[in-house]
C-alpha cells in the first residue's frame, strides 16, 4: 500500500550539472543545476531562475557550457550549488578550478568535469510555471578516461553524479541493469 506523501518532487534520478557563462569581463561563473534535460537531438533545456548571475551571463553571451558533474568534484560541484556569483564574485576563482575557453562558443569549458556540452543560446522559454533557457548543443567534449573502446561515454567510468530530492543526498550512477530498446521488446508479441 502506497503513503501519501503530499506534494513531493518525486523525479529520481536528477543530474547534477555544471552550468558556466562568462561576465562581460570574460570572468568565469558556474553554477549547480539540478532541473535540466535534453529537449531535442541537439537541444537541452534548463530549468533556472532569471536571477542567477550565470543566467544574466549567458543571456548577454548568447552561450554557456554544461558539465556533468562527477563523483571526483562533488564537492566543488556542491559548492557551485550553495555559493552564488550575485554576492560572491570570486566564486570559481575560490575553486581553484581551471577554465578552458570553448572554440565553439564563447563560454568557458570547465577542465576538472569530464563530459561537457558547448552550447548556444537558442531561446529562453517564460511562463506562468517556468523559466527556462534551451540551448543548442554545437559539441561535446569527453575525457578520453570516461570513453568505451567504442567511443562513447561509458556511465560506469563517467560517475556522474545523481541528486536525491527526496533527502538531498547525491548518488553516483554506473550500473547497467538491462539495454534500451531491448529489455521490454518481449512484451511487443
Amino acid at each position: 500500500m502506497k503513503k501519501n506523501l503530499g506534494v513531493v518532487q518525486a523525479v529520481y534520478p536528477m543530474p547534477v550539472l555544471m552550468v558556466a557563462a562568462y561576465d562581460e569581463n570574460e570572468t568565469v561563473n558556474v553554477m549547480n543545476a539540478a532541473w535540466g534535460m535534453i529537449c531535442n537531438e541537439d537541444r537541452i533545456a534548463l530549468f533556472i531562475d532569471e536571477d542567477h548571475k550565470t543566467t544574466q551571463n549567458l543571456l548577454k553571451t548568447k552561450a554557456f557550457t554544461v558539465s556533468i558533474a562527477d563523483k571526483a568534484h562533488m564537492d566543488v560541484a556542491d559548492f557551485f550549488g550553495i555559493a552564488t556569483g550575485n554576492k560572491m564574485p570570486d566564486k570559481f576563482a575560490r575553486t581553484g578550478y581551471h577554465a578552458t575557453k570553448s572554440t565553439f562558443v564563447n563560454a568557458p569549458v570547465i577542465d576538472e568535469f569530464p563530459v561537457v556540452m558547448e552550447c548556444e543560446l537558442a531561446e529562453v522559454v517564460e511562463t506562468e510555471s517556468f523559466y527556462c533557457i534551451v540551448g543548442k548543443i554545437l559539441n561535446t567534449a569527453a575525457e578520453e578516461r570516461v570513453l568505451s573502446d567504442q567511443g562513447k561515454v561509458d556511465p560506469a567510468k563517467l560517475e556522474a553524479l545523481i541528486f536525491d530530492q527526496f533527502a538531498h543526498g547525491y548518488y553516483v550512477s554506473g550500473e547497467k541493469v538491462g539495454k534500451a530498446w531491448n529489455a521490454g521488446a518481449k512484451l511487443m508479441k
